[in-house]
């Protein structure tokens, strides 16, 4: 298993699977994050499979980490492949709903 992963506090990381790529997400989520964001999503959109993006450890996101997520979505969907997002946190749901895409964008609740 192969991993791009950087900052500990607040970061992203790019984890291969044998069916896709695991994208974790942590920490506040923002426009500080921009070259891991662009790392991250090129090392996942260039692997085969489904994308998950796991925010289950996501304390904050502002407008560029919403951009992030949605941009390596509509490019995982474009090519034809399987996308989730995991466990997001109030915060993002709530921006989603805001934008009108919450049934737009394919969720997974593992947690209780």
């Amino acid at each position: 298993m192969t991993s791009v992963r950087h900052d500990e506090v607040s970061g992203l990381e790019a984890v291969e699977r044998p069916d896709g790529t695991l994208v974790r997400m942590w920490g506040s989520v923002d426009e500080s994050l921009r070259s891991q964001a662009s790392a991250v999503m090129a090392h996942a959109l260039r692997r085969p499979g489904a994308v998950v993006l796991d925010a289950s450890e996501m304390e904050f996101v502002d407008s560029s980490g919403l951009a992030f997520i949605l941009q390596v979505m509509r490019a995982a969907q474009e090519d034809g492949r399987d996308v989730l997002l995991r466990d997001p946190p109030t915060l993002l749901l709530e921006m989603l709903d805001v934008l009108g895409l919450s049934d737009q964008v394919p969720l997974e609740f593992s947690r209780s």
